[in-house]
C-alpha cells in the first residue's frame, strides 16, 4: 500500500485593497452578477465573472427551477456562455461570489464539484490553468490557482489530455 497526501494551498486576502485591480475588478462584477440571480427556493444567490485571455468578461448567476435540479450553478452558467460565445479563448481567471437572504455569507465558499468538474474541462481544453477567486459576502478572499487546488481527483480521460 502506498499513501497518498494531498496539500492544497490558497492564498488568503482580509480585504480587496489586497488584491491586484483586475482580480479586484473581476469580484466587483461577480458581486454584480449576484443580483441577477434567481434563487426563489434556496434563497442563496451566487454571482461569477470570467475573464478570458481576450480580455471580455462574461457573467453568471445561478438560476433555479422548481423542478430541481433543473436549474443551473452561477459558475457553469458563465462558463458555459464564454465556451459558446468565444468556443477557441481560454478562461485567464474567474471570481465568485454569495449572498444568503436569511443571514450573512462570511466565509468563501468553493464551487460545487459538478462546476469544478466542467471547469477542470476547460482547462484541460486549453492546457492552462484558472486563477480562482472566493469570497462570501463579506471577509475574506481565497485565491487558487487552478481546479486541482479543490478537485485533486477530476475526472477525465488520458486520451482527452493528448488533444
Amino acid at each position: 500500500m502506498e499513501e497518498i497526501k494531498i496539500i492544497t494551498v490558497v492564498k488568503k486576502f482580509a480585504h480587496d485593497s489586497e488584491l491586484n485591480d483586475s482580480d479586484r475588478l473581476l469580484l466587483n462584477h461577480a458581486k454584480e452578477a449576484v443580483k441577477t440571480a434567481y434563487a426563489p427556493y434556496s434563497k442563496f444567490y451566487v454571482g461569477c465573472a470570467v475573464l478570458l485571455e481576450n480580455d471580455e468578461i462574461i457573467f453568471g448567476s445561478n438560476q433555479e427551477n422548481i423542478a430541481y435540479p433543473s436549474g443551473l450553478c452561477a459558475e457553469r452558467v458563465a462558463i458555459f456562455h464564454a465556451g459558446s460565445k468565444y468556443p477557441n479563448v481560454p478562461i485567464k481567471s474567474i471570481a465568485v461570489t454569495v449572498k444568503a437572504k436569511e443571514y450573512i455569507v462570511k466565509e468563501p465558499i468553493a464551487c460545487c464539484g459538478a462546476c469544478l468538474q466542467s471547469m477542470s474541462e476547460f482547462e484541460l481544453k486549453f492546457k492552462k490553468p484558472m486563477h480562482i477567486i472566493l469570497q462570501g459576502e463579506v471577509g475574506d478572499i481565497m485565491i487558487a490557482e487552478g481546479v486541482k487546488t479543490f478537485l485533486p481527483f477530476q475526472f477525465w480521460v488520458d486520451e482527452l489530455a493528448k488533444q
